[in-house]
């Protein structure tokens, strides 16, 4: 899940942030490591790995929430607006890297009240006044 409002844990640095939802897993300390290193490197945030939350901008904070979200490689990704919180530049960057993270076999199901972005998607269902429309 990839949250509107980010979500990061402010005392926790990019990598705890990201190795977050790893603690369920059981795997070995270096695993988690190097899978969340090469997950904050995809996202391209790799000098910032032991940064903390309020020393990154809108856009590296949603890039971790997005890292964070991937880290596990879940097949479906479900994303609340975003890029809601974000300029136009860095808006169609996360849309860009959800689209490849789609290419690559995940399923991505994103919510937005901006039109813009639905040219990203493959498939598009308007919700007005609790109709649906394909």
């Amino acid at each position: 899940f990839i949250f509107q409002s980010f979500q990061l844990i402010p005392y926790l640095t990019v990598l705890e942030n990201v190795k977050l939802p790893m603690a369920v897993t059981g795997q070995k300390k270096k695993v988690k490591n190097d899978m969340a290193l090469e997950v904050i490197k995809r996202v391209g945030l790799e000098t910032k790995a032991y940064r903390l939350p309020d020393q990154l901008s809108g856009g590296e904070q949603e890039r971790v929430a997005i890292a964070r979200a991937i880290v596990n490689k879940p097949p479906i990704i479900l994303a609340d607006e975003p890029t809601g919180n974000l300029d136009t530049k860095t808006a169609n960057e996360i849309m860009m890297l959800l689209q490849s993270l789609n290419e690559e076999g995940h399923t991505i199901i994103v919510v937005t009240h901006n039109s813009d972005m639905g040219a990203y998607a493959t498939r598009s269902i308007k919700v007005q006044d609790g109709e649906c429309f394909a």
